[in-house]
């Protein structure tokens, strides 16, 4: 029975020992995973670089308390230089993440799988916090909130989304493009990789067409119009959307959401978000209320955005979900039964960014060329999969499309400048 844990006021499941699955696919037919240890790699550079300055950022965001400090030193010394550690047997998820993290313990930072690294850093920044710990004053507190409120800030993303509402096109099949696009591209506002501070964005979002590699969103489209159709005059369609990261792409999230709630074409759409703070800008429930309240502060458009959000919210057809799979290390193809029972009762997945992505595919090293459809057939519903490229791995590619790619960017698959709308439907 997975754990339980109250943190302000809030009820997390957390994963216990009896929650590790089976894997849903014949992993020995599957290619090898990302790794740490290859040189010269994205993966190598993280650990090598990358984490320990985002450690150093999240202690200059915070004012932590000498036991915190002192707490995440240590993490920070053991990547550079130490040996992984076991996760304390007072946190209320040991079990699971020491049961599921044994093969790694006691190796470097730099010799494991890649996604299993990420994930378990971030839930040991949670335990250097004290982030479950009930009688600590930080029990229960976002250490990444600061950077994420930063980026809601009237003059930033709240205001870039109001001059896209304005600005949509009349028809409902340009105008779901359009919202499609804006979302993608806004997985370039990953706080702990922010390449929108590196890659200039397009005067226009149909001037990016030219960097997507691939783009479903006109099948997606046909697809969801045709069973709509078929609803009559009350839409019945169950959407999900599998969110990635807040601030700017969670409110080009929202967006997209409005339309197909407003217009019509769903009839129920449900967030699924982190139950708690995981990679630095994953969106929790706190972040849709925190981007709702900083939308209603907007522009005009914005603020109707918010205020049709909240009532679709108090009608019930606007859910907010959480799993505690969603911060784990896990990938997709070990979901519990739970989780793919209720992905399984949705006509159509949205699958946020990069990290979703790289869980999709198993993290693993695929030629570029692989039937994006045959690779995730194991997925329980109809998905649709908007992504910016932040690392080294990729499907549904046209034969010689990458050998092109590098010749133009030798790191296209790193640097955020590409992305894809990728689908497999029925």
């Amino acid at each position: 029975m997975a754990a339980k844990t109250i943190q302000k006021g809030l009820s997390v499941i957390l994963p216990s020992l009896s929650d590790i699955p089976e894997s849903a696919v014949d992993l020995s037919r599957w290619p090898a995973s990302l790794h740490t240890s290859e040189p010269n790699s994205f993966a190598h550079n993280t650990f090598k670089r990358r984490i320990p300055a985002i450690i150093d950022e999240i202690i200059a965001d915070n004012a932590f308390a000498p036991d915190i400090l002192a707490s995440m030193q240590v993490l920070r010394d053991e990547i550079i230089a130490g040996s992984i550690q076991a996760l304390g047997a007072a946190e209320p998820d040991a079990p699971f993440w020491n049961a599921v993290s044994a093969p790694h313990i006691g190796q470097s930072w730099l010799n494991v799988p890649w996604y299993w690294a990420e994930a378990y850093f971030y839930r040991r920044v949670l335990e250097c916090t004290r982030y479950f710990q009930p009688a600590h004053p930080w029990h229960g507190v976002d250490p990444y909130a600061n950077k994420k409120l930063a980026e809601l800030r009237p003059e930033r993303a709240p205001a870039a989304l109001d001059s896209l509402l304005s600005g949509l096109p009349n028809d409902q099949n340009k105008c779901f493009r359009h919202l499609c696009y804006a979302s993608l591209w806004g997985n370039r506002s990953d706080l702990s990789y922010n390449v929108a501070r590196t890659v200039r964005p397009a005067a226009n979002l149909d001037d990016e067409r030219i960097h997507l590699l691939i783009d479903d969103s006109e099948a997606v489209w046909e697809y969801l119009a045709a069973r709509s159709s078929r609803a009559g005059s009350s839409p019945t369609l169950r959407l999900a959307v599998i969110t990635d990261n807040a601030g700017a792409e969670l409110l080009a999230d929202l967006a997209l959401v409005g339309f197909l709630l407003q217009r019509g074409i769903a009839g129920q759409v449900h967030l699924h978000l982190k139950g708690q703070p995981f990679f630095v800008s994953d969106a929790t429930p706190r972040d849709v209320l925190d981007s709702l309240t900083a939308l209603s502060q907007s522009g005009p458009a914005a603020h109707r955005l918010a205020a049709a959000l909240r009532t679709d919210i108090g009608r019930g057809v606007l859910q907010l979900r959480t799993h505690w799979f969603y911060s784990s290390c896990l990938m997709y193809y070990q979901m519990p039964d739970a989780l793919r029972r209720e992905l399984a009762g949705y006509d159509l997945v949205i699958l946020k960014g990069d990290a979703n992505y790289r869980r999709l595919l198993g993290d693993a090293r695929w030629e570029p060329t692989t039937s994006f459809h045959r690779i995730v057939s194991y997925f329980p519903a109809p998905l649709f999969a908007l992504r910016t490229l932040k690392a080294e791995l990729i499907a549904g590619l046209k034969l010689g499309q990458a050998e092109q790619l590098f010749q133009l960017d030798p790191d296209w698959r790193v640097n955020g400048r590409r992305g894809v709308a990728q689908a497999s439907l029925p």
